[in-house]
């Protein structure tokens, strides 16, 4: 089956990591290993499109070039990944209208109160649009398959657990003693954290486990918070770490994801609240690690971590109950490991992408089956 494929939000490559181009990198590249022929159609980025005249000038141009491109070998479907207000699949929604193939949205995402500030509105609308034009909507998050339900019915929604390649993200004793040996640490507790250090949440969760971990010290708990990540506000997280944890904070710069795993195996706990946090693909990773978790609850945490089998978890309401939860992992070794090897388990029987995209594969076909035949009773 042929498969046109887009990333509207960020294209494949991009120079800044996120989640979502991981998750979009991840199901290219699933789909190209299995019997399907996938294409890139296109790398045009229509991030806050609609304050972006050359950018519409640009989608015009791409969707001419495509529906010329396409019209004689037209692929079987359509697949985008990721549509929402900031960057509405227009691409997409209106390509495979013209070639009159199926279209199909892998994390579409429908949130309301975007409708309500004025600098938002217009996205909210295209993209309401864009989301109503799909034959499938597919989604890795709990949360927006109930908001997509309000706007879509629900026979065009499937819901499909959130995965990782678990054989990437394996615990290494070698790798443990090695770092822990390297930096001095073999008999010292280790709290890790990472993300992006860019303004807004990503850098205020950092600066929440430095804060928790504060408090923890001038209680006289003894261990070190290692940082993974870089970005524009690492001077600002920098600064606060030697005020607040003076010699006991290790930056490790920027980690290359296949290498995250040496990491994950050095640490005892991973703690990172996940503020606004769509779905947090550190939380699967470390887990499969068969590191514990401490998170908050109310984001993609709480749909990556079980409460008090893999991790804590706590409302972000409860900042005070959050450094707790670091501080109850410190102190309960047996707890630490009853947790680690939980989630390594969940991660393997749960969010497996490979045995979970096979519903995927499923939807794929049966879309495409079912345009055909209303194409053939057209004719």
């Amino acid at each position: 089956m042929k498969i046109a494929y887009y990333m509207p939000f960020k294209p494949m490559g991009h120079k800044n990591p996120s989640g979502d181009l991981v998750t979009g990198t991840e199901l290219f590249n699933y789909l190209s290993e299995k019997e399907y022929s996938i294409e890139l159609v296109s790398r045009l980025r229509c991030r806050w499109i609609y304050y972006q005249p050359q950018v519409w000038y640009q989608y015009l141009s791409e969707k001419r070039r495509i529906i010329k491109k396409y019209r004689d070998k037209k692929p079987a479907i359509w697949l985008s990944y990721h549509s929402y207000y900031k960057a509405p699949d227009l691409l997409g929604s209106s390509c495979s209208k013209a070639l009159d193939i199926p279209y199909v949205i892998f994390q579409g995402i429908y949130s309301t109160k975007r409708r309500k500030k004025l600098k938002t509105l217009p996205g909210f609308l295209l993209n309401r649009r864009v989301l109503q034009s799909a034959d499938q909507i597919i989604t890795n998050k709990k949360r927006d398959f109930k908001n997509l339900q309000r706007v879509v019915s629900e026979d065009c929604l499937t819901y499909i657990a959130p995965g990782i390649n678990p054989d990437d993200f394996v615990f290494s004793p070698a790798s443990r003693n090695t770092l822990r040996k390297k930096w001095n640490r073999e008999n010292r507790l280790i709290v890790m954290t990472a993300a992006m250090f860019r303004p807004g949440v990503k850098t205020e969760g950092i600066m929440q486990v430095i804060k928790s971990c504060a408090q923890l010290t001038g209680k006289g708990k003894d261990f070190c918070l290692w940082i993974g990540g870089d970005g524009a506000c690492r001077n600002e997280l920098k600064k606060s770490a030697d005020e607040l944890l003076p010699g006991k904070v290790r930056f490790l710069g920027k980690i290359p994801r296949s290498e995250m795993y040496l990491y994950y195996s050095a640490a005892d706990i991973f703690a990172f609240p996940g503020i606004e946090e769509s779905l947090g693909m550190v939380y699967l990773e470390a887990q499969s690690c068969n590191l514990p978790v401490v998170a908050y609850g109310d984001w993609g945490g709480g749909e990556a971590i079980i409460h008090n089998q893999t991790g804590l978890l706590s409302s972000a309401d409860e900042q005070a109950r959050f450094t707790e939860n670091i501080d109850r992992l410190l102190c309960d070794s047996e707890l630490r490991s009853n947790f680690g090897q939980s989630g390594g388990s969940h991660i393997r029987s749960h969010h497996d992408l490979k045995q979970n995209y096979t519903l995927l594969e499923e939807k794929l076909r049966m879309v495409a089956t079912a345009h055909s035949k209303i194409k053939h009773r057209r004719q």
